[in-house]
């Protein structure tokens, strides 16, 4: 049983060491380009693709209007619309071809990525940089303990709900504000 603990700790060690290298400006200007954002959408492939997810839903909830790229019900994306990508090699496909689609538009491209020179963060106006690896490899100096991209999916997703408790408090919207749009037909 202690050995899990371990485990544990090492886990959190690993993201605590991520978050804390962010740029906090950039969490303010992200924060800024949701408030500005007509409709907002999220992209990401895999696991990551599943925290884009879970942070729409969190952007729901603070009243935004919140898309997940290739759903069947996403509209077309337009000018001065916010498109927020995940992707930690910054170089998925499908991730760059829709991130240069949407700044071809005329939409803001937020990139959330290790990798700060890649494809993607080319594509994008501001580039969120989680300096955890995303390959496990042994040649890599800053290795992660945990298999291939868990520790890039694991502080994406902290690092947006980071985001949306600092939305909370900027934008004084409480808990039972956001309660209010919970789904309530599951």
């Amino acid at each position: 049983m202690a050995a899990i603990h371990t485990v544990i700790d090492e886990i959190l060690q690993e993201n605590e060491q991520v978050l804390k290298q962010v740029d906090v400006t950039a969490i303010d200007k992200l924060i800024e380009q949701l408030r500005q954002a007509p409709r907002v959408f999220v992209s990401g492939k895999g696991r990551s693709g599943f925290v884009a997810r879970s942070f729409a839903m969190r952007l729901m909830h603070l009243g935004l209007t919140a898309y997940v790229v290739d759903e069947t019900t996403t509209p077309a994306i337009q000018q001065h619309d916010l498109l927020i990508t995940y992707s930690g090699s910054g170089t998925t496909l499908e991730t760059c071809l829709g991130a240069e689609k949407a700044k071809e538009t005329g939409a803001t491209v937020v990139a959330i990525t290790t990798e700060p020179e890649s494809r993607l963060a080319r594509a994008a106006s501001l580039v969120i940089v989680l300096s955890a690896p995303h390959k496990n490899t042994s040649l890599s100096a800053h290795a992660s303990v945990q298999y291939a991209g868990s520790l890039f999916e694991q502080s994406s997703l902290l690092f947006c709900d980071s985001v949306v408790l600092q939305a909370m408090r900027t934008w004084n919207a409480s808990k039972a504000d956001l309660a209010t749009r919970h789904t309530n037909i599951e």
